[in-house]
């Protein structure tokens, strides 16, 4: 992952961010209606902490929900509201007020032991997953594409969080491209906060403890994933430049041209173009289609590069191969503090992973 607090906690297995009350609210309250008359599953949360349970069973009755099942890792609380620990994995189901009180209290939470680790992928939790009707959580973002092959072959709806780099890969690309799933509506850019288990090493920039004492890291690139629909995803993306050959360069290798923002898309080109991943976060299914995507496993590249010479931003030369997977560009000249590479005399550059996409001439 390019945000380097991710990489550390994925080799550290510190998969554990509790994520804020706010972020969820604001998220939450553009799917209000899907949650009617449903049964919601949090499968990745430790009650104590998970602020999804707390968002669902303290609005268990404005949501109109039928049932909230949590499922809590091995090593936490039984008793949520004491100090008592047991090593026992297990799940909560809340049916709602029973007392009129509009508050979840202890009596009214059914808590059930698990024979297993309370791992989302064990048969007794995919046997409550088979249960739910949509699935809310924060999974472990080393786990990310298994965690959403799992949804999509129990065919759930579901709202998850996950960073905005899983768009590129086998696994995620594809659900993308037939819209199977899209990103939220809520999280476009920046960072987030999230909340760390005690025993979290705060040795990345981002890291804090706030001011009730919790340890905290700020992560980039996180986005909302899910599969319900909502108002705002077909919405038009203004568009206000039009095309040019000189401002919209040709790819060398890829039969589309360069568009290196997505507020630059031309508002009088319908043929393939190439754009930011971040590209999703404005994407309405009715304005544009998605195509592919500028990575080899594609297959939508027209050509490769045989020998060729790496010159990173010092000057220093060397033979590589990484010429061939991305979208790739000419230069007439060598840009000043950047990596290019030189095949048969000639110069280029290669970007970023871009998305290739075409308007719709009807729309």
């Amino acid at each position: 992952m390019a945000n380097t607090n991710l990489s550390a906690a994925k080799e550290a297995k510190k998969d554990e961010f509790y994520t804020q009350l706010e972020d969820i609210n604001k998220e939450l309250k553009h799917y209000r209606e899907h949650f009617r008359g449903k049964t919601v599953l949090c499968n990745c949360d430790d009650p104590r902490i998970s602020n999804f349970f707390t968002y669902f069973s303290y609005n268990f009755e404005f949501l109109g929900l039928k049932r909230l099942i949590t499922t809590c890792y091995k090593n936490q609380d039984v008793d949520l509201f004491s100090q008592n620990k047991s090593e026992q994995a297990i799940y909560l189901i809340y049916d709602g007020d029973k007392n009129g009180n509009h508050i979840p209290d202890p009596e009214e939470i059914g808590i059930h032991a698990l024979k297993g680790n309370g791992d989302f992928r064990s048969r007794e939790c995919i046997e409550l997953l088979k249960q739910a009707d949509i699935v809310v959580t924060n999974p472990p973002f080393s786990l990310f594409r298994e965690y959403v092959a799992q949804l999509m072959e129990y065919e759930k709806k579901f709202i998850i969080i996950g960073n905005v780099n899983a768009n590129t890969t086998k696994e995620i690309f594809p659900l993308i491209k037939e819209n199977k799933m899209w990103m939220g509506q809520s999280i476009k850019s920046g960072d987030r906060k999230f909340l760390v288990p005690n025993d979290y090493e705060l040795n990345a920039a981002g890291c804090g403890i706030d001011e009730d004492g919790k340890k905290y890291i700020r992560v980039k690139g996180v986005r909302w994933f899910t599969n319900l629909d909502f108002k705002e995803r077909h919405e038009d993306l203004p568009l206000f430049r039009h095309y040019s050959a000189v401002f919209y360069p040709r790819y060398d290798n890829f039969d589309a041209i360069e568009v290196s923002k997505t507020e630059d898309i031309p508002d009088d080109y319908f043929d393939m173009m190439g754009v930011p991943v971040t590209f999703l976060d404005k994407y309405n299914p009715d304005q544009f289609e998605i195509l592919g995507i500028t990575k080899t496993w594609f297959g939508m590249a027209n050509k490769t590069y045989g020998e060729q010479i790496q010159v990173d931003k010092s000057g220093k030369e060397s033979k590589v191969s990484k010429l061939n997977d991305g979208a790739v560009l000419e230069v007439k000249k060598a840009p000043v503090g950047k990596t290019y590479y030189k095949v048969d005399g000639k110069m280029y550059v290669q970007t970023y992973p871009r998305i290739l996409i075409r308007r719709k001439i009807n729309h």
